[in-house]
């Protein structure tokens, strides 16, 4: 990428956002980094954009202010080096594993990819964990199944006796490859049995108590200032458990307002899930869809605000999230968690703790595996509390009490 007089090469970028209807403040910040890669560029010596990168991530150490500030890079470089101008999608990324694959590992990856269910999002991670696996072997000169070796198999997942990659990742090849058996056989059967057991280890989960839950409802109900797309969100999340994922990807057909029934295809699993279309969740989006809701052709129910309108994805739900967490005043604390998984959560314990049979429970989130509610199970503390033991029959001086 050439960075020197980027003001004169962008000026064909700037006038196409402000024909589309771009905001001003998109524009401005579109028009301030190339400004700041022309004027900063002798001074760091960049020659590509693979220089500058590294930069951006030393000078910002936010990770959404680094973040943001890496795609603006990436959208002036495909308009500078491709003639590329942007759609309102997040998708100016680096090139992934895959497009470095060699064809032996790629045709592999493929199969898995089209093996496992296309519509499940699980079918991504895959992709994405056998790329990296494959591209790691590679690294290491090894560039054909018959080449590959338990040590190197081993290398990839750690080095030095300690652990590069988690139990998701091993999860998601050995997956992936036990998908290709039937086409591979003794192949991919070789590597599977070279993969190490790595322990899943989870972290205890969060949970929303029951003064957070009436901060964020009153919140919701008092608050001029949430817009309407947000109480909207915030309540399909916190009545109905539905992934952030699944709501991002509502579309007008997913409600069913005769019968007062949401349907979708969730987008982890790939399963159909029907779900009641409570009074409470179908006055908010019916609210956001008559008063708020840009007119344009897209499918959507949850759009952005400006121009041009996409669908919101996780990260803008997570952020809506986090901001009405503050207007609430809580989960201010360094290290709280302040997520839409937060009311799949609190959906979950909810009907545990109402005595909801636990398969009922599973159906009503979309789990695909009965087990995937175990984690829950630890943040249930009407029950738990029923299993604890009494001490009195154990010999504990009264002094132990005394402060």
């Amino acid at each position: 990428m050439d960075i020197f007089n980027l003001n004169e090469k962008v000026k064909g970028l700037v006038s196409y956002l402000q024909d589309t209807g771009y905001s001003a403040m998109y524009i401005d910040y579109v028009k301030k980094m190339a400004e700041w890669l022309s004027g900063n560029s002798e001074h760091y010596k960049w020659k590509s954009l693979a220089d500058v990168e590294p930069t951006l991530k030393e000078l910002w150490s936010n990770k959404y202010t680094c973040r943001n500030k890496v795609r603006l890079l990436r959208v002036i470089c495909q308009y500078i080096e491709n003639g590329l101008l942007p759609d309102g999608c997040k998708h100016y990324i680096k090139p992934h594993h895959y497009e470095l694959l060699g064809e032996e590992y790629r045709n592999v990856t493929d199969m898995a990819f089209n093996v496992v269910d296309r519509r499940c999002k699980f079918s991504t991670n895959v992709k994405y964990a056998l790329s990296s696996f494959f591209f790691r072997l590679q690294e290491m000169g090894v560039y054909s199944f018959e080449s590959i070796t338990e040590d190197a198999v081993l290398e990839v997942f750690s080095k030095d006796e300690k652990q590069k990659m988690g139990h998701s990742l091993k999860y998601s090849v050995e997956y992936g490859l036990k998908a290709c058996l039937p086409y591979y056989g003794k192949s991919v059967e070789r590597i599977i049995a070279y993969l190490p057991a790595i322990p899943n280890m989870r972290k205890n989960i969060q949970y929303l108590t029951e003064q957070e839950l009436t901060a964020i409802r009153h919140t919701l109900e008092h608050d001029g200032t949430i817009s309407l797309q947000d109480k909207a969100i915030i309540t399909l999340a916190m009545y109905t458990g539905l992934r952030g994922c699944d709501i991002s990807a509502l579309t007008l057909e997913n409600f069913d307002w005769e019968h007062d029934l949401i349907k979708i295809t969730q987008a982890k699993t790939g399963q159909p899930l029907t779900l009641p279309l409570r009074a409470v969740v179908g006055n908010a989006v019916f609210d956001y869809l008559l008063k708020e809701r840009p007119q344009c052709p897209e499918p959507y129910v949850f759009l952005t605000v400006h121009v041009p309108h996409r669908r919101l994805h996780t990260s803008n739900l997570d952020a809506i999230c986090s901001k009405v967490m503050y207007k609430a005043g809580i989960r201010q604390g360094e290290n709280e968690r302040k997520s839409m998984h937060l009311f799949r959560h609190h959906v979950a314990t909810s009907l545990l703790q109402g005595g909801v049979q636990q398969p009922v429970i599973s159906a009503t989130l979309g789990h695909s595996s009965p087990s995937s509610l175990d984690r829950y199970l630890s943040a249930e503390f009407k029950h738990l509390k029923e299993c604890s033991l009494s001490i009195e029959g154990f010999p504990v001086g009264k002094e132990v009490f005394g402060r």
